[in-house]
């Protein structure tokens, strides 16, 4: 990776305005799924303040264009607002084939996190890796014509050091004969999130699209975290491995990876505190990991196997 400032001045209190400031994206078109809270209406907000076209795609419209609202009195200019359920694949297929023009920058935000019981989609897909990995998956496949149009687009595809917790198990993905866990099913949607970015370069970048994953750190305070338990976010809370931060913060590397200059051909990488983490090897313990990104997280053979996996799942739906 070829970094200059980032490598040097930034660490994990660094804001999404700190490293936006002197960038502009007049001109640019984004969309940020998830928009509607957190980190995702951060990231909307200080890219639509660069000048990007921002259109939110969110579950809920209401709470979305309250956002749009806010954002609009702030800047003075438009943000829209879409309907999206990435755990409905018709609900992406009618978002991305409402869009017109190119598309540069898509930043797949949203996600849910230790569901407690195992849920399915109507598909049978377990809920975890069918709205974080598969819903996603489709929405940026969905939208390549837009993001090859746009000439050097990036996908920034939102993951987590939770990703340690479990690998893509190919063979029952979907806990069908293993106990399910909250955790592991989390931490293995997150590690198709770094798959994902990891294929999509390696296939897309001839099209101009380079796609990278981005841990935005632990963050006081957001929907995400809505179903763990409260001593489970104590234990969180106290751990020395967490620096939590502000959704400032926290949108900060997903910010940076979609517009810093430095980064435009640089794909399939893992970003954390606004710099690419580790690969870390076989062997380590990555339950006391304080940063990094798990070796299988980043293997091209996992990665297009997943890829595979994936199209054959929404083969015919």
């Amino acid at each position: 990776m070829t970094t200059d400032k980032s490598a040097l001045t930034y660490d994990w209190t660094t804001t999404a305005e700190d490293v936006i400031a002197g960038i502009d994206l007049a001109g640019r078109r984004a969309v940020v799924t998830g928009g509607s809270s957190g980190i995702g209406a951060e990231t909307a907000r200080v890219l639509a303040q660069a000048g990007a076209e921002v259109t939110l795609a969110v579950r809920n419209p209401v709470a979305g264009q309250a956002v749009a609202d806010e954002v609009e009195k702030e800047i003075g200019r438009p943000v829209r607002v879409g309907q999206l359920d990435l755990a409905d694949l018709q609900s992406v297929r009618a978002f991305a084939g409402q869009w017109r023009g190119p598309l540069h920058i898509l930043v797949n935000n949203a996600g849910i996190m230790a569901v407690p019981e195992r849920r399915l989609t109507r598909h049978g897909w377990e809920l975890h890796f069918a709205t974080n990995h598969l819903g996603h998956f489709l929405l940026a496949r969905e939208l390549h014509g837009p993001l090859a149009a746009a000439g050097g687009a990036r996908v920034v595809a939102l993951t987590s050091r939770g990703h340690m917790r479990g690998q893509v198990t190919f063979e029952d993905i979907h806990f069908e004969r293993r106990g399910y866990d909250p955790y592991v099913a989390y931490g293995q949607s997150k590690s198709a999130n770094v798959l994902f970015a990891v294929a999509a370069t390696r296939r897309w970048a001839e099209d101009g699209i380079v796609a990278n994953a981005v841990h935005p750190g632990a963050i006081e305070a957001t929907r995400l975290g809505r179903f763990i338990p409260e001593e489970h976010m104590n234990a969180y809370r106290s751990a020395a491995i967490y620096n939590w931060k502000t959704p400032a913060q926290g949108a900060a590397t997903s910010v940076l990876v979609a517009s810093a200059p430095e980064l435009a051909a640089v794909g399939g990488r893992y970003f954390e505190d606004c710099r690419e983490g580790e690969v870390l090897p076989p062997g380590t313990d990555f339950a006391a990991a304080g940063h990094g990104v798990a070796y299988w997280a980043v293997d091209e053979g996992h990665a297009e196997r997943l890829w595979d996996v994936s199209e054959q799942l929404l083969g015919g739906i």
